[in-house]
């Protein structure tokens, strides 16, 4: 069995409902003689276990209380209730800039960050360079922390905590900063770190990002736990959750009446739904599309469809064009596209699936929609596509 490395148990935050000075007062005054004051709760009841080596994604929606566990998680808050216990050692990435001395330069910050970590000074001099290299900031490393972008800052921030390795990494919505070279960077030592036994809290909207680097999940509903457990069925919960909240925000679609001066993907139907939550399918499954594609002048459109991989790399990509196929035509300005992948040949993990809209002359590429896969099942493969072979 697992060894436990962190354990919440009905956690909950409380803070002062006015945010003025006098009544902050007032309510420091009633704590110190015992007395209760007006309040308002931002955790309730919160509860869940991570093991080594397992990664849990926490999502909801702005205001929903993330942000502030992992304030608790990392000890930066403590508990109004219950109580949480860490056993080994931890590393956070939150607020931008947090931890840094901004009148000071990137090189004398990653001597304090390291240190900050236990590190004694002959530990920083080893390491110094993997940094430094790691962060890649050029001649900014000798600027202050002032001067720096967000994704400089962040840039630093991880590149202590990548030498560092700690038993627990805590992340919020670092992916979501930085240039995309530095995204990936990101991801491929988060992969790399999770592979060797690191435990990971992330903190996210992306739930590509929440299904790719974590098992299980926990949604955060206005302070209290909506759904706990494995990560693709949580994310599932909350990505449907969204979409009827969107189709009750935005009414009826207006899709079908679409009409302006570009090609334009106006319905697209993936495994029988039109929704834009991510698709599960089992290795070796079948994938079905059919999209509908305005077209301006009446001429026949040119449907491209692709896939990718998490990085963003081409894994394949064909057209109508290409296959030699005709659209049915659904009136003047509209045309119908179906397609059936047979027995798709990508090992179990995270894809995006892309239709592109083009001209008649497949030269130019006016519109794309996106819709996630999540090819699941057991392997010992490595890579993204399996190949039939025989050996001998």
């Amino acid at each position: 069995m697992s060894e436990l490395l962190l354990q919440a148990e009905h956690l909950g935050k409380a803070f002062p409902r006015s945010g003025d000075a006098r009544t902050r007062l007032g309510a420091f005054g009633r704590i110190l003689v015992g007395r209760r004051f007006a309040q308002w709760n931002v955790l309730e009841n919160i509860s869940f276990t991570v093991n080594r080596g397992q990664s849990l994604g926490i999502i909801g929606e702005n205001g929903a209380g993330k942000s502030t566990l992992l304030k608790l998680v990392s000890g930066v808050l403590l508990p109004s209730s219950g109580r949480i216990a860490c056993h080994g050692t931890t590393g956070a990435l939150l607020e931008l800039g947090a931890g840094f001395d901004i009148e000071r330069t990137g090189r004398e910050n990653i001597s304090i960050a390291a240190g900050f970590q236990g590190w004694d000074s002959a530990q920083i001099r080893t390491r110094f360079e993997e940094i430094v290299e790691f962060a890649d900031i050029g001649r900014y490393l000798d600027e202050p922390v002032k001067h720096y972008s967000s994704g400089m800052v962040v840039r630093l921030g991880f590149a202590v905590i990548a030498a560092v390795r700690p038993d627990l990494l805590i992340t919020d919505e670092v992916l979501a900063v930085g240039d995309e070279s530095f995204q990936k960077k990101c991801i491929r030592w988060i992969e790399d770190y999770l592979e060797n036994g690191g435990t990971l809290l992330l903190v996210s909207h992306s739930m590509y990002h929440v299904q790719k680097l974590c098992t299980q999940a926990l949604w955060l509903n206005q302070g209290r736990v909506e759904a706990y457990g494995d990560v693709f069925d949580v994310t599932q919960d909350y990505l449907a959750f969204h979409e009827r909240k969107q189709q009750v925000e935005q009414g009826p679609s207006l899709d079908a009446d679409y009409s302006g001066e570009a090609y334009r993907v106006v319905r697209a139907m993936v495994q029988g739904r039109e929704d834009e939550i991510p698709h599960l399918l089992d290795a070796g499954a079948d994938l079905e599309l059919e999209a509908d594609v305005y077209s301006p002048d009446g001429r026949k459109p040119v449907l491209a469809v692709g896939f990718v991989r998490s990085d963003g790399s081409g894994l394949f990509t064909t057209s109508s064009q290409v296959d030699q196929v005709e659209p049915a035509a659904l009136g003047a300005h509209h045309w119908r596209f179906r397609l059936r992948f047979v027995r798709l040949p990508f090992l179990p993990g995270s894809y995006m699936l892309r239709l592109h809209a083009m001209d008649p002359e497949g030269l130019r590429l006016f519109d794309t929609v996106e819709r996630g896969l999540v090819i699941r099942g057991a392997t010992k493969y490595l890579g993204c596509i399996y190949i039939e072979r025989v050996w001998g």
